[in-house]
């Protein structure tokens, strides 16, 4: 079997698992928990964005992309990372701007996975992924893309009817 046909049943398993779990178990746990409750742990999965920076040692060893599509997936995913960092804080100590900035994660996310994704496919990316960067392909990825639609579909959700508590008062609070 070749790279790119083992790639593409490896995550359309990823997302199958992740999706039915996500229908089973996370959706109807998150529909009636307020935000500070439901989104954290989707939140955290994010947080990790980070190892994304590993492209830039694939490429030494083999993983063929060039490097302005590297920086672009790096970045990206660092700035994601920072985002989902910011959003657990906000959500956390219950500020009025927790609901703008994840919308704003979302988007960020959602431009940085499908620019990653297609130009993934134009140069190809299967056919050299291999060891970590393959995991990252074939199991985070999906990971990445299932938790960001939940979130966004727990935030699309009435604002009227899942607001955010009041902030608490004293020092510390982020409204």
């Amino acid at each position: 079997m070749n790279l790119t046909a083992a790639a593409l049943i490896a995550q359309v398993i990823s997302f199958v698992v992740f999706i039915i779990a996500a229908a089973w178990y996370v959706a109807p746990w998150m529909k009636h928990r307020p935000l500070e409750q439901a989104l954290p742990a989707l939140l955290w999965v994010q947080a990790f964005r980070g190892v994304a920076m590993q492209i830039f040692s694939a490429r030494k060893f083999g993983f063929v992309v060039t490097a302005g599509l590297a920086r672009q997936i790096a970045w990206g995913d660092v700035a994601g990372a920072a985002l989902a960092l910011a959003c657990l804080w906000l959500l956390r100590y219950r500020s009025r701007w927790a609901r703008s900035l994840l919308w704003v994660f979302v988007a960020e996310t959602v431009i940085d996975l499908a620019n990653a994704t297609v130009q993934g496919i134009h140069q190809m990316a299967f056919t050299t992924a291999s060891s970590v960067t393959w995991v990252i392909l074939n199991f985070y990825a999906p990971l990445l893309w299932v938790t960001i639609v939940l979130i966004a579909w727990r935030l699309s959700r009435s604002a009227a009817d899942m607001p955010l508590p009041e902030a608490r008062s004293g020092a510390g609070s982020a409204t």
